[in-house]
């Protein structure tokens, strides 16, 4: 058994299908329609057949309150391993995007956090010596 989809509840999907390919650099994998339904993922182009995120629409009034519900405490949608948080943040911030925290170092990591544009917080992480298995 292994994890292939994983779902960040966006609410456009068209701006997100921009955000996460344009900006962050995922590569779009999958983009169907049936009806009003729209099966849109992206993955890492480093690992394009590994997991895929679904970027699902937020029509649905229960994904629309669990990704309000998070946003609205500060709760990171997702987290996206990288390399070196602060080369990546320092590539987006130059891109324009937002950060909600800077770069941070905690135990195990450096993270930052980011707006997706999409109703999302997203956290960048780059484990640390003591973290890596």
């Amino acid at each position: 058994m292994k994890i292939k989809w994983t779902t960040v509840y966006v609410n456009d999907q068209e701006r997100a299908l921009r955000f996460y390919t344009q900006v962050l650099g995922f590569q779009k994998k999958a983009d169907f329609s049936q009806g009003d339904y729209r099966w849109l993922t992206v993955a890492a182009p480093e690992d394009p057949d590994g997991v895929e995120v679904v970027l699902e629409s937020t029509t649905n009034s229960a994904g629309k309150a669990y990704q309000e519900a998070l946003h609205g405490q500060g709760m990171r949608a997702a987290q996206f391993l990288v390399t070196n948080v602060r080369a990546e943040h320092d590539r987006l911030a130059a891109l324009g995007v937002k950060f909600t925290m800077p770069v941070t170092d905690v135990t195990g990591s450096i993270i930052a956090v980011l707006d997706d544009t999409c109703g999302n917080l997203i956290q960048l992480i780059q484990l640390t010596s003591q973290a890596k298995p």
